[in-house]
Order: C-alpha cells, then structure tokens, then sequence
C-alpha cells in the first residue's frame, strides 16, 4: 500500500444526497483492522438505493433485518444474500429514512496475502471486484451489521490516496427491479470494477 496512510473521514463531511455520496465515494478508501492486519482498498464501483425504490431493501419498511439501514448517514447495513454471500451497504439518508449505497468492488491496497486466503484465490484483479466477494475480501459479516463507517469502528471509511479517475454512470446491475435506473457509478477503466468490459467503459 502507499506508504501515505488514509484519513478517517467525518460524517460532517459526507453528502446528504444519496445519489451524491455513492459519486463521492469512487476513489475514497475501505479499511478493515483485522488485529495486527489491516485491509485496505479503493472503492471504484458504488450503487445508489433510494425511498420509493423497488430494488431497496427499505421498500416496504423497516425491519429487524433491515434495520440498520434506517440508521444515521455513514452506518455499515451488512445483509446475506443468496444463501452464500454478505453485501456492504452504507445508510445515506436522516435516521428513518431507509436509503443507502452498496460497496460494489475494491481496488486492493494492503492486505493482499490475507485476502486472497479469505477469497480463496490468487488473482488479485477478482478478489473484491463484485459486491459478494468485497465482503468476503474484507471479511465483512453479520458481526459488523450497524458499525459507525465514520467514527472509530474497525470498519471505516477513509479519505483517497490518489487523483480518482473519469467517473462512469450506468444502469444498476444484478438485480431485477428498476434496474434501468442510472444508479451505478464506477472509476472509468478500472480493471476492479464488476460486470463486462463495455459496463467498465
């Protein structure tokens, strides 16, 4: 990793738009202290989950399971899907409010070695490129569903270590519902971000 380290963002410093903090976060930096080893990588794909949106979890209201999604911008909504797999989401939106933004590939940075045992291969473009194996390159479970991103969790948000590239724009990818909707932002050319060459573009 470079040898400058990242700072820890502030909540004060985020967008209150969630269509804004999903852009603003492209380039910035996902830490995870696993004890004396620390991951870290640049976020450079992101999707946007908006009230009234069918593809959100928060459609139809708050949950146990969905709860921490309803919490305060900047607070991790960490959910298992597909039987297989967890996602990283951050809330977005005022207490209450439902939105948020999920974490769709990682450029890695330090801790490489540690996620490629967590991954279980050796290719380090695949280790977090897709929303399923970020959490898995992270080591991101249940046990970090609600942590404060923004404050002094183990799982943080931090500032970027270098200039962001072009920002792409597209529909959402891998779901369904409304998944027409121009959502999804990525770093422009990064062999990191998920999905076919021309949804890198």
């Amino acid at each position: 990793m470079n040898k400058k380290q990242p700072r820890r963002l502030k909540r004060r410093e985020l967008p209150k738009a969630t269509i804004a903090l999903a852009r603003y976060l492209i380039g910035k930096t996902l830490v995870h202290k696993l004890g004396r080893v620390t991951l870290a990588g640049r976020i450079v794909e992101t999707e946007a989950y908006l009230v009234g949106d069918a593809a959100a979890h928060s459609f139809r209201g708050e949950t146990p399971r969905n709860r921490s999604l309803f919490l305060d911008r900047g607070h991790a909504y960490v959910y298992f899907i597909y039987g297989n797999h967890f996602m990283l989401n951050i809330s977005s939106g005022p207490h209450g409010t439902g939105e948020g933004v999920l974490l769709r590939a990682a450029e890695p940075l330090q801790g490489i070695e540690r996620m490629k045992l967590l991954r279980g291969v050796s290719n380090v473009r695949d280790l977090a490129r897709g929303p399923g194996r970020l959490a898995e390159a992270f080591a991101i479970d249940e046990k970090l569903d609600g942590v404060d991103l923004f404050g002094d969790s183990v799982l943080w948000i931090g500032s970027a270590l270098k200039p962001v590239g072009k920002i792409g724009v597209s529909v959402r990818i891998g779901i369904t519902k409304e998944a027409h909707r121009p959502l999804r932002f990525y770093e422009r050319g990064s062999v990191f971000v998920s999905g076919t060459k021309a949804l890198r573009g």
